[in-house]
């Protein structure tokens, strides 16, 4: 580690973002790991050599190895969560997790009533869901767009009086089920008392301090902009927001890919291929997200993911133990256009084109970072055949090529 590495997902989340920065992390000195998308509803999986497993939602996967977390302004904070998660890293063997945190006052809260609004929204959808975590990220975005003045916030935690009207206004607009405002309002002001609740001149001088690692969650072809609209997430997850957290400062963007393309819940899925068997245990259908799918390697989509990007650098490729050897190079209507952010009628359009969209394949990928490299003209440099930082080989530098 000579330089900040943004850790980003080219796909539609799931690829290994969490054993990545957990590489990253064993290579030496980290200054953070900084968390710059989503919030609790990321669910990045590492397991150590000796078998401890944690699933990281808003810890960042550097944690086993003793890295703090940041959470910036651009993250959405769920302080039950993070509360839960953290005693989960308690009985794995890390002394203090709060220790190791510190959290941007101006984050968006998450709370009870957001994640009751936002699953009774999903739940109206019928056979028309979205897709959603069940854990309130996008009613919490949704409730600061329409009411910025009344969102409540990480720094609020501090100031129980503010928080309690916050809430309280939170509560009636939404007309949603949850606890008692006090309750919330006890277990808040615990949360601020446990972590370090800073600013964004922190955020701005950590880079300066040493290596810096950005995590980010779910994936590009998610992204709240270019995603497949409606099937998206309320979040930008591209390189965007870490590099607007670096001011200008020089960073790898580092794309995370699976040889194979998966996906949770509903939304378009070109080259989903049941027949694949590729069963997981970290990975399984839920109540809110629904049925774990896989595919075959969407190289047309993840060369649309790069471009809506602004590109990689270097990309790291995992599960390279699974036994696919067939990848999408290109589809019957041919390649995705990149529209104007924004533009989401244009987004649905695209997507109810992909929905009706037909692969086109090469079979007998045996050398697949040569094969992902000429698909998408990016190097890899980083291949993983396991869960673990052991698994992990080094096929080329991490520094991208004008930096060597």
């Amino acid at each position: 580690m000579r330089e900040h590495v943004i850790v980003t997902d080219l796909g539609y989340g799931d690829a290994g973002k969490g054993t990545v920065v957990d590489w990253l992390c064993a290579q030496g000195p980290v200054r953070a790991v900084v968390r710059f998308n989503g919030g609790a509803q990321a669910a990045h999986n590492v397991v150590l050599p000796d078998g401890r497993h944690h699933t990281f939602s808003q810890f960042g996967s550097g944690t086993f190895r003793g890295v703090p977390t940041h959470l910036s302004r651009f993250v959405v904070v769920d302080p039950f969560a993070l509360a839960a998660e953290a005693a989960h890293l308690l009985r794995c063997g890390v002394p203090d997790p709060f220790g190791l945190l510190t959290v941007d006052r101006d984050a968006l809260l998450a709370t009870p009533y957001h994640a009751a609004a936002g699953r009774a929204r999903e739940v109206a959808r019928g056979a028309d869901r979205h897709g959603s975590c069940g854990m309130g990220v996008g009613a919490a975005m949704a409730y600061a767009l329409e009411h910025p003045d009344l969102a409540p916030t990480a720094g609020d935690c501090a100031s129980p009086g503010r928080l309690a009207v916050r809430l309280r206004a939170l509560r009636e607009t939404l007309g949603a089920g949850g606890p008692p405002v006090e309750d919330c309002v006890a277990a808040y002001r615990a949360f601020a008392e446990r972590v370090t609740l800073v600013d964004a001149a922190f955020t701005a001088a950590l880079p300066r301090g040493g290596p810096v690692v950005f995590e980010g969650a779910q994936g590009v072809l998610l992204d709240e902009w270019h995603g497949f609209h409606p099937y998206t997430t309320w979040s930008t997850t591209t390189f965007s927001n870490a590099l607007a957290l670096l001011d200008g400062a020089p960073a790898v963007r580092l794309g995370v890919l699976r040889t194979y393309t998966p996906r949770h819940g509903p939304g378009p899925l070109v080259t989903e291929d049941p027949s694949l068997g590729l069963d997981e245990a970290h990975n399984t259908t839920g109540p809110w997200q629904g049925p774990f799918r896989t595919g075959h390697f969407d190289a047309v989509a993840h060369r649309y993911a790069l471009a809506v990007a602004g590109g990689a650098d270097a990309l790291a490729l995992t599960h390279l133990d699974a036994p696919v050897s067939r990848m999408c190079v290109s589809y019957d209507i041919g390649e995705l256009p990149v529209g104007p952010a924004g533009d989401l009628g244009g987004q649905a359009a695209l997507t109810g084109r992909l929905l009706g969209a037909r692969p086109r394949y090469a079979d007998g990928v045996d050398d697949w970072p040569a094969a992902v490299a000429e698909a998408l003209g990016v190097p890899v440099c980083l291949g993983s055949r396991g869960p673990t930082a052991t698994d992990k080989t080094r096929l080329g530098s991490v520094i991208a090529p004008e930096r060597v």
